[in-house]
């Protein structure tokens, strides 16, 4: 089907994913991994996943401060909130895979439902699961859907465990974290070690979508994870270690009208720093003013990236045979400021998650030049609202 053209189309489209996981909360089964979605009608914005009436949630409209190992764990009190994982592993005879395991709460009420039922539950739950294996040239994506009850999913502990059915990520403390998830022929299992400490993104850790009051949400990284242990892929099973990303995110907002999608980037440079970027995307092809990002040295010391810092040119597109979607997979990005001109390409165009919500994401390389010299890297990006 052809891409998804309508500017608002893009994040009303949204309430067809709240009302799934409202379904599943509160009547529906406790999860599994849904069929009868069509991929190419399927909503996109899976960020910002609710919509709708924001009484009696916490807004982020100040900084905070932020507590270690405690942030790691939920903030029901705010709509919405997600644990991103992505990250590049390698064997020791140079096989490449790339893996991706995200955890969404979205919260259907302020408060918990006043009944004795242990199904009730305000809480629903969204997971992710995908590898590229690059040598193969194969892709696979799944995800579940569950209530926050009866021990279907949660995140629960200090620090925390946070899971939808076995799917989890398990922090030992604030840098070491566990993550494990199967779906087929395909698993991770792997130990993650921070080597940098967290990074707050935007101004001290709250970060503005829009100018309207409230619409921001906290959000830290931790950028640079040591990442090793056993990846199954096509019923083999191989060591690996790499690199491996984490992003965090609560709050209870939306996009702002005229921004009808997103270009998310995080890369991992051979000289030790790390790029976190994000465009998004106007109607009219322009960037929202509330686009940023954040440069981080090999000490894990950051600078902030306005939206005028960066500069993006689309270099190559890929269509999905699946849904007809055409994304700009290669990008040039360059950071004037930082003397950064970089090429990311993907290391297999179809990295595409076709499911209940619909995306492009996917392991990329990096080339380029900082400060004059050659300059390598790897990461992952993000494309939401084509």
């Amino acid at each position: 089907m052809p891409a998804l053209r309508g500017l608002r189309a893009v994040w009303l489209r949204r309430a067809t994913v709240g009302l799934t996981l409202a379904a599943i909360a509160l009547g529906g089964c406790g999860g599994g991994e849904p069929s009868g979605t069509d991929p190419g009608t399927a909503p996109t914005g899976i960020r910002f996943l609710a919509e709708g009436e924001d009484d009696g949630f916490a807004r982020a409209t100040r900084p905070r401060s932020f507590r270690f190992p405690a942030d790691h764990g939920s903030h029901p009190e705010h709509r919405t909130e997600w644990w991103y994982y992505t990250g590049n592993l390698g064997t020791e005879d140079g096989r490449h895979f790339g893996f991706e395991l995200t955890f969404f709460r979205l919260a259907l009420a302020p408060a918990a439902p006043e009944s004795r039922s242990a199904w009730a539950t305000n809480q629903a739950w969204m997971a992710h699961f995908a590898v590229t294996d690059t040598a193969r040239g194969r892709f696979v994506a799944s995800e579940r859907f569950a209530r926050g009850a009866l021990g279907l999913a949660g995140a629960e502990g200090t620090p925390p465990r946070v899971w939808v059915e076995d799917w989890h990520a398990v922090f030992a403390d604030g840098e070491r974290i566990a993550l494990r998830a199967a779906s087929g022929d395909t698993s991770i299992e792997l130990e993650l070690a921070a080597l940098k400490p967290a990074v707050l993104h935007g101004d001290e850790g709250l970060d503005a979508k829009g100018p309207e009051p409230g619409n921001a949400s906290y959000y830290y990284s931790l950028p640079r994870l040591d990442a090793r242990g056993v990846l199954e892929s096509g019923g083999e099973r191989f060591e690996v270690r790499g690199l491996a990303w984490m992003d965090r995110e609560w709050g209870t907002s939306a996009l702002s009208a005229g921004v009808v999608g997103w270009d998310w980037f995080a890369l991992q440079l051979e000289d030790g720093r790390d790029l976190m970027w994000y465009r998004l995307r106007e109607a009219d092809g322009g960037t929202s003013p509330f686009s940023g990002g954040s440069l981080i040295d090999a000490n894990g010391a950051r600078t902030a990236l306005a939206a005028d810092d960066a500069q993006l040119e689309p270099l190559g597109y890929w269509q999905s045979a699946a849904t007809g979607v055409r994304y700009p997979v290669r990008w040039r990005l360059t950071i004037p400021r930082a003397e950064l001109e970089l090429v990311v390409e993907p290391v297999l165009d179809g990295q595409e998650l076709a499911l209940s919500v619909r995306y492009w994401e996917g392991a990329v390389r990096v080339t380029g030049l900082a400060g004059g010299r050659e300059v390598r890297g790897s990461g992952y990006l993000e494309l939401a609202g084509y």
